[in-house]
C-alpha cells in the first residue's frame, strides 16, 4: 500500500512518534510524504520515505497530484486547525480529494492509530482492487 504524510510544523514531532511506534506496520509499505515531515520520519523511525517538497513550497500540491492519480491509499495528515497556513486551499484540497477518491484519511492522532491497525489486519485491502 502507499501511504501519504503530511504534518504541520507543531504536529511534526507528533508524527516522528506516531511512525517510531507503528514501524512495524509501515515498513511492509512504500512511505510518501512532504519534504520536511519526510525527513524527520526517516530520521526517526529509520524508514525509507519518499520525500517531496516541503508542503509551503508545493509538497503539499505533489501530494494531491499522486492522490489524483489513485496513487495513495492512506493518507495521514497531521493538522494544526488553530493555526491557519498561508497555504490553506491547498490543504483542503488534499483533504477533498481523499474524500473524492475513496482514500481513507486521518487529520488526528486517534484515527491515524485506528487506521495503521486496520490496514495491519488487511481490512484497507479493498484499496487494491479499487485501485485496478
Amino acid at each position: 500500500m502507499n501511504i501519504g504524510f503530511i504534518a504541520h510544523d507543531s504536529k511534526k514531532k507528533l508524527m516522528q512518534n506516531f511512525c517510531v511506534a507503528y514501524r512495524g506496520i509501515l515498513n511492509k509499505h512504500s512511505l510518501y510524504a512532504t519534504g520536511t515531515t519526510g525527513r524527520l520520519i526517516e530520521e526517526a523511525a529509520n524508514l525509507t520515505v519518499y520525500k517531496y517538497l516541503a508542503g509551503h513550497l508545493g509538497g503539499e500540491q505533489q501530494m494531491c497530484t499522486q492522490i489524483e492519480q489513485n496513487e495513495l491509499d492512506l493518507l495521514i495528515f497531521l493538522r494544526d486547525p488553530l493555526n491557519p497556513k498561508s497555504h490553506e486551499p491547498d490543504i483542503h484540497k488534499a483533504i477533498r480529494l481523499c474524500d473524492t477518491h475513496n482514500i481513507p484519511l486521518a487529520t488526528n492522532l486517534a484515527t491515524a492509530e485506528l487506521l495503521i491497525h486496520a490496514l495491519d489486519r488487511g481490512e484497507l485491502d479493498w484499496r487494491e482492487f479499487y485501485r485496478s
